[in-house]
């Protein structure tokens, strides 16, 4: 087909200028084949599929009431909805796990996080978001599950109460990937860092807290909270700077983009591969910062990772 397609747009070239240039079919070829290629991708990752109403969090700060709300390990994995069919992340688009993976998940709708463990995100952002799923990789991904949005009657319960239904769904589902993130009490400030202390030692990102009598709803508010050591947010690459010393000929900064326009350089956090091959100008990252100056810029603010997978 591409022959036939090449054929008809250069017949009215004679054969010593496409002899003179050998190459031209090769890079018509490939130009063919790349457009050919995205295409293929965009489809399979159905970038048609609305983007789904998560539950988003806020910041924690002291003074919350504790005892209203359910404590766990923030996982450093990516969000993901079992909608009954597929597994679909925050921005709409599948994850094409292998069949075995999902054929014995429940029907009701599921929210969590794809997860490996503990300090492993890039080698579970490696699998995930591969078109042809990897079997022997997806062996080591689990399903950490965390609430039941919009489940049949669950749409106007309240977490106490799905947070039960979960409990018991997973149990009779019984899959050995398929897990119920493990909810706690906690009853004071103090005892709440604590833990936060003893849980990011040992590799954890942070805590999430989930009011009790929440319903699940689609946007950012105290019902859900973060607890870190740190704040993070994202924002855009906009330009590379290149390094000096140790770092000539690699990364030394990049500047990027605030969603409020506002720019600002980030000159730390990155590896020594990531310094040789940076993130591209466009993609959106995701970095920590230790509060903000009056003019709104975040502190100290040192890269993290490549935002999750769309």
């Amino acid at each position: 087909m591409l022959c036939l397609i090449y054929n008809s747009i250069y017949s009215d070239v004679s054969p010593s200028i496409i002899a003179n240039n050998q190459f031209m079919y090769h890079k018509f070829f490939m130009t063919v084949l790349v457009i050919l290629i995205s295409a293929l991708s965009n489809s399979l990752y159905g970038r048609d599929l609305p983007k789904p109403d998560l539950m988003l969090a806020n910041v924690y700060h002291e003074g919350i009431i504790l005892k209203d709300y359910w404590v766990s390990e923030k996982y450093d994995g990516v969000r993901a909805i079992w909608d009954g069919q597929y597994l679909i992340s925050r921005g709409g688009n599948i994850y094409h796990a292998p069949k075995w993976f999902i054929e014995d998940f429940p029907k009701q709708k599921l929210d969590g996080e794809l997860w490996i463990s503990r300090q492993s995100f890039e080698l579970l952002v490696s699998t995930v978001r591969n078109i042809v799923p990897n079997d022997s990789a997806w062996k080591k991904v689990k399903f950490m599950v965390f609430d039941m949005p919009e489940s049949l009657s669950r749409q106007s319960m309240p977490y106490d109460s799905r947070l039960e239904s979960l409990n018991k769904l997973i149990q009779q589902a019984d899959v050995k990937w398929l897990k119920a993130v493990k909810q706690w009490k906690v009853d004071d400030h103090q005892t709440l860092m604590q833990q936060l202390n003893e849980i990011t030692k040992a590799g954890a990102e942070g805590l999430m807290l989930h009011r009790g009598s929440s319903l699940y709803k689609g946007v950012r508010n105290g019902d859900l909270l973060k607890l870190k050591h740190y704040e993070d947010a994202e924002a855009v690459v906009v330009q590379h700077t290149k390094g000096k010393g140790k770092f000539t000929n690699m990364l030394g900064a990049m500047m990027v983009e605030m969603p409020d326009g506002k720019r600002f350089k980030i000159g730390t956090g990155f590896s020594y591969e990531e310094r040789s091959k940076p993130p591209v100008i466009g993609s959106t990252i995701t970095y920590q910062y230790r509060g903000k100056s009056k003019n709104g810029i975040p502190r100290f603010a040192s890269f993290l990772r490549v935002r999750d997978v769309k």
